[in-house]
C-alpha cells in the first residue's frame, strides 16, 4: 500500500468530547468519524484494525470447532417476549415498528434467536454438542454513551452460543471457549486477566470476565499475587475480618453528634476508629401485591455495599431498590444520617456482613437525630441479624480467599465474557432434543461473547504514550512503515524505498511507503500519532552510507543498518515484536 493511495487524516487536537486517551487518539488518527452520540464511522485505517482482531478471533473459534454463521441485526420481538427478556432488559433495548405495526427490536445479543434456531435445527442427541458463533453489530441504547468505542451505542460484537446434551458436556464446551479467549487475547498481545464474574441481564451460573488491564477501566478487578484467584468486585469473596466476636466490655451509651451524618464524620467527631463504626443502608423491596418489606444493611463503616451481592439473597430475586426518605421516616422515626439497628420493629429485616456480625462495642446511629449510640453489643443490646451474609466489596489487603496471601485491586476494562446458561433460554423457549431413550430433554447452553470494537479502545488504552497509539504488532493497521524523506527530489531514495517495499510485501509484511513528500518531522509525528510498529526512514544522508535507519515504536534510539541487509533485519526486529 502506498499512502498517497490510502485516506490518511490525521488532526491535531481530539474533540472535546473525547475524555480518554484511546477516543482521543482513534480520533486524532483518523480511525474513526463521529456520526451520532455512541455511533461512528469506521474509517480505513480503523477497519483495517477492527478486521484483524476479527481475523484471530475467527480463526480460534475455528479451530475450538465453533461454527460461523449470521443472524440479522433485526430481531422479532415475539422471540423476546417469550425468553422473558422483552420487559426485564430494559431502555437499553432498543424498540422499532415495521409499516405494519409489528414490533422488532435491534439486537443487543443473540440468545433468543440462536434458541429458535437450535430448536427448529437439533432434533437428536446425535446433533449434539454444536457451537455456533458470528461477528455481528449490536446496538444497545446506552443513556449516556462516552468514551468513543469503549462504551458506543453500535458495535461489533463476537457472540457464539454452545448447546449439549447434559451439564458435564455444557462445561466441556465452556472450558473450550474459555481456553481459546486466552489464546485470542495472547495473540493479540493483551494484557489481560481472566476473572470470575456475575452473569448479569444475560444469567445463568458459571462466568468469567476477560479484563484488559488499563488505567481507565471501568471495572475493578480482585486478584491474588500468590495463587490463581481472581475476580470481579462483584463477585469477589470478602471474608470476615473478625475471627471470633469479643464480649462487651462498654455499656451502650446515646451521644450527641451534631453534623455527623456520615461515619466518616462520627470518627471525627468521637475520636475513634472508622472501624468500630456501622454504617446502615436501607432498601425496599415489593411481592407481587406491592407490598413493601424494608431491609436494614449493615457494614462496617469503612466498607460499602455490594448491590450484586445483595441480589441474591433470598428475598431479593425480584428488583430492589434504596428506601425512600419518606419510607426511611416512617419505619426509623428520623432522617438518614442517624440510622442503626437498636430499637426497630420487627418487620424490618436487618442484614448483617459477615465482620459486622462478629463486631463488639461498636458505634451505630441511635434513630434520633442527631444522636448516635456507642458501645453496642449484639445479644445485649439488640437481637441477632435476621440473616448474616457477605453483603460488602473487598478492599485492598483483605485476606485472600486462596489462604495464600492479601488481595490487590487494579482496574481492567471487559473485552470478552463467558457464560454457562444451563436451560435459561432452552426451558422458556422449548428447545428440546430426543435423547438416546426417545425422550423430549432441554439443551444445556453456553454463551461466549468479545467485543470486537471494544477490544481496538481497549488496546490503545493499554499501549500509548504522549505521541500516540503504540500498536501490538498483530493489531496494527500496518506492520511496517516506509518514511521516504525526499521522495519528489531524489531518485535514489525513490529507488531503494520501492525496492525495499516491494522485499517486504514479498515476504508476506504488511508495509505502507508513505511516498507523499511531506516534512519528515510532519512525516515521523503522524506515523507515530497512527502507532505502526516498525518505522522505516530513507534518505539520502543515509543512503550516502549505504545505510538506512529502522525504529521501534515503543523505542527512542534508531539503528542503523546496511541497505543490503535491511529486508532480513526487518524480518528479525518483526519477530521480536510478535
Amino acid at each position: 500500500m502506498r499512502a498517497s493511495a490510502f485516506h490518511i487524516n490525521t488532526i491535531k487536537e481530539a474533540p472535546n468530547d473525547a475524555e480518554i486517551a484511546s477516543h482521543q487518539l482513534m480520533m486524532r488518527s483518523g480511525m474513526i468519524r463521529k456520526l451520532a452520540g455512541g455511533i461512528y464511522n469506521y474509517m480505513p485505517l480503523g477497519l483495517r484494525v477492527i478486521r484483524k482482531v476479527e481475523n484471530i478471533v475467527r480463526q480460534e473459534m475455528n479451530a475450538a470447532g465453533a461454527l460461523e454463521l449470521l443472524m440479522p441485526v433485526v430481531q422479532p420481538a415475539e422471540l423476546w417476549m417469550e425468553s422473558g427478556r422483552w420487559e426485564k432488559y430494559g431502555p437499553e433495548l432498543l424498540r422499532v415498528k415495521d409499516r405494519h405495526g409489528r414490533d422488532f427490536i435491534l439486537q443487543p445479543t443473540s440468545e433468543e434467536v440462536i434458541t429458535d434456531i437450535a430448536r427448529n435445527e437439533i432434533r437428536s442427541w446425535r446433533h449434539l454438542p454444536v457451537n455456533f458463533y458470528h461477528i455481528q453489530t449490536k446496538f444497545r441504547d446506552e443513556r449516556r454513551p462516552r468514551f468513543g468505542v469503549m462504551r458506543g451505542r453500535e458495535f461489533t460484537m463476537k457472540d457464539a452460543y454452545s448447546f449439549d446434551r447434559d451439564q458435564e458436556s455444557a462445561l466441556v464446551s465452556y472450558q473450550k471457549m474459555f481456553d481459546a479467549y486466552q489464546r485470542i487475547f495472547s495473540r493479540l498481545g493483551l494484557t489481560y486477566r481472566a476473572v470470575a464474574a456475575d452473569t448479569g441481564s444475560i444469567g445463568g451460573s458459571s462466568s468469567h470476565e476477560f479484563q484488559v488491564i488499563a488505567d481507565i477501566g471501568e471495572d475493578l478487578i480482585v486478584y491474588d499475587r500468590n495463587s490463581d484467584y481472581a475476580a470481579n468486585i462483584e463477585l469477589a469473596q470478602a471474608p470476615c475480618l473478625i475471627p471470633q466476636r469479643g464480649e462487651p466490655r462498654e455499656s451502650m451509651q446515646k451521644v450527641h453528634t451534631p453534623g455527623a451524618a456520615t461515619c466518616e464524620q462520627v470518627k471525627e467527631l468521637l475520636g475513634e476508629n472508622l472501624e468500630r463504626t456501622v454504617k446502615s443502608i436501607v432498601l425496599a423491596t415489593e411481592d407481587e401485591q406491592r407490598i413493601v418489606t424494608i431491609w436494614l444493611l449493615l457494614v462496617r463503616g469503612d466498607h460499602d455495599v455490594n448491590e450484586i451481592k445483595v441480589g441474591k439473597l433470598p428475598g431479593f430475586e425480584q428488583t430492589f431498590r434504596f428506601a425512600t426518605e419518606q419510607e426511611i421516616r416512617s419505619h426509623f422515626g428520623c432522617p438518614p444520617g442517624y440510622l442503626g439497628p437498636v430499637g426497630l420493629d420487627s418487620n424490618i429485616q436487618v442484614i448483617a456482613d459477615l465482620t459486622v456480625a462478629n463486631m463488639h462495642d461498636f458505634i451505630c446511629g441511635a434513630n434520633e437525630a442527631p444522636y448516635h449510640l456507642r458501645g453496642v453489643n449484639w445479644g445485649r443490646d439488640l437481637p441477632e441479624p435476621t440473616l448474616i451474609a457477605d453483603i460488602r466489596n473487598v478492599v485492598e489487603g483483605d485476606p485472600s480467599p486462596s489462604g495464600q496471601g492479601t488481595l490487590s485491586i487494579q482496574r481492567g476494562i471487559e473485552v470478552g465474557h463467558v457464560f454457562y446458561l444451563g436451560t435459561k433460554y432452552s426451558e422458556a423457549m422449548k428447545a428440546t432434543f430426543l435423547d438416546e431413550t426417545g425422550k423430549p430433554a432441554l439443551m444445556e447452553m453456553g454463551c461466549y461473547g468479545i467485543g470486537v470494537t471494544r477490544i481496538v479502545g481497549a488496546a490503545i488504552e493499554q499501549n500509548h504514550d504522549d505521541r500516540g497509539i503504540i500498536w501490538p504488532r498483530a493489531m496494527a493497521p500496518f506492520e511496517v512503515v516506509i518514511c521516504a524523506v525526499g521522495w519528489g527530489k531524489s531518485e535514489i531514495v525513490r529507488e531503494k524505498a520501492t525496492a525495499l517495499y516491494e522485499d517486504l510485501m514479498n515476504a508476506g509484511v504488511e508495509v505502507i511507503l508513505d511516498d507523499r513528500d511531506a516534512r519528515p518531522g510532519v512525516m515521523f509525528a503522524e506515523w507515530e500519532l497512527i502507532g505502526v510498529p516498525l518505522r522505516i526512514t530513507i534518505g539520502d544522508r543515509g543512503l550516502k552510507e549505504g545505510r538506512i535507519e529502522i525504529l521501534e515504536r515503543q523505542n527512542t534510539e534508531a539503528v542503523m543498518v546496511d541497505v543490503e541487509r535491511a529486508p532480513q533485519t526487518i524480518l528479525t526486529t518483526l519477530a521480536k515484536l510478535a
